[in-house]
C-alpha cells in the first residue's frame, strides 16, 4: 500500500509542477520513448542474469506490497518455544528433544506454535542446530562460525533479487540518454522541417531522458531499497535463534538465553522484558489455566 502511496505522490508532485509553470501534458506521453528505455532495460537484465536469480526476483516483487513478516507477538511465538525446547532439555538432558526435532511437525512442543512451524526454513535451522547440540561434544566457537556461515549464504541469496533490481534502476538513466539520443538523431534528419514540428521533435527527444531518471530514482531504486530492507528483517528471526542457542551453550539456563534472543531484534519488534516474562511464564501453566 505504501508503495502504491509512494509512487503516486512521485507522479503528483513531478506531473504537477510541470503543469503548474504551464507544461503541456501531452508532450510527455511518448509511448515509444518508454518502449526503447524499458525494452532496454529488462533485455539488459534478462543477460545480465541466471535463471534462478529471475525468478527468485519475480518471486520477490510482491512482497514489495505486503507488510513486515515478523510481528512482535510472533518473535514472542518463536522465543517461547526455545525457551521450552531448552527448557525441556535442561530438565530431561538434550537427548530428550530428539523425537521433537526428528518430526517436528508431529511434536506437540512444535505444535503449539503454528507460525514457526509454517516458516519451513527457519524451522530447519532450529531443529538442525538442536540436532547438533542434542550429539554433544559441540564447540561454541565452531558451532557460531557456522551459524555465521549460514547467516551470510542466506544474507546473499535474500539479496539477490534486491541487487540485481539495484543495477536495473542504474542503468535506466543511461537508456534514457540513448533514447533522448536516437530522438535527437531524428529531429536532424528532419532539419528542413518548419521550428514548431523541430521544437516538439526536441521535446520528445527530452523526454527520454526525463524519463529514464525517474523511473530510476522515483520507482525502481527505491523497490530495491524496501527489498534490502526487508531482507535485513527476514534475517532477524535467524539471529534470535543463534542467539539464544549460543546463551545455552554456553552455560546460561533458558530464561537469561531467551534474553539474549530478545535484544538482537529490531527496536520496533523487540517485545519489552515484561512481555517476554510474561510469554515464558504462560509456557509453564498448565492447559487447563
Amino acid at each position: 500500500m505504501f508503495v502504491a502511496i509512494g509512487w503516486i505522490v512521485v507522479v503528483g508532485s513531478v506531473i504537477g509542477s510541470f503543469v503548474g509553470v504551464g507544461g503541456h501534458l501531452p508532450a510527455l506521453i511518448q509511448p515509444f520513448e518508454l518502449l526503447c528505455i524499458f525494452g532496454a532495460a529488462i533485455g539488459a537484465f534478462v543477460v545480465g542474469n541466471p535463471v534462478t536469480t529471475l525468478v527468485k526476483t519475480l518471486k520477490s516483487l510482491p512482497s514489495c506490497f505486503k507488510g513486515g513478516r515478523y510481528t512482535k507477538a510472533q518473535y514472542l511465538e518463536l522465543i517461547a518455544l526455545l525457551y521450552e525446547l531448552l527448557q525441556k532439555a535442561r530438565k530431561e538432558g538434550m537427548m530428550a528433544l530428539e523425537a521433537d526435532v526428528d518430526a517436528p511437525g508431529q511434536s506437540p512442543l512444535f505444535q503449539k506454535y503454528s507460525h514457526v512451524l509454517e516458516d519451513h526454513h527457519l524451522l530447519v535451522f532450529i531443529v538442525d542446530y538442536l540436532r547438533m547440540m542434542s550429539g554433544g561434544n559441540i564447540n561454541v566457537l565452531e558451532m557460531q562460525d557456522l551459524m555465521d556461515e549460514e547467516l551470510d549464504t542466506h544474507h546473499a541469496e535474500s539479496s539477490l533479487a534486491a541487487n540485481a533490481i539495484q543495477k536495473m534502476a542504474d542503468g535506466l538513466p543511461a537508456f534514457g540518454i540513448v533514447a533522448a539520443v536516437m530522438g535527437v538523431v531524428h529531429t536532424m534528419g528532419s532539419v528542413g522541417a518548419p521550428p514548431a514540428v523541430l521544437g516538439e521533435m526536441i521535446a520528445a527527444a527530452l523526454v527520454g531522458t526525463f524519463l529514464g531518471i525517474l523511473l530510476a530514482y522515483g520507482f525502481i531504486g527505491p523497490l530495491a531499497d524496501l527489498l534490502h530492507a526487508k531482507a535485513r528483517a527476514q534475517a532477524k528471526p535467524f539471529q534470535c535463534v543463534k542467539a539464544v542457542l549460543l546463551a545455552s551453550l554456553n552455560g546460561y539456563a533458558p530464561p537469561i538465553a531467551v534474553e539474549f534472543g530478545r535484544k538482537v531484534l529490531f527496536t520496533t519488534d523487540r517485545p519489552s522484558f515484561q512481555e517476554l516474562d510474561d510469554a515464558v511464564r504462560a509456557t509453564k501453566m498448565p492447559k487447563s489455566a
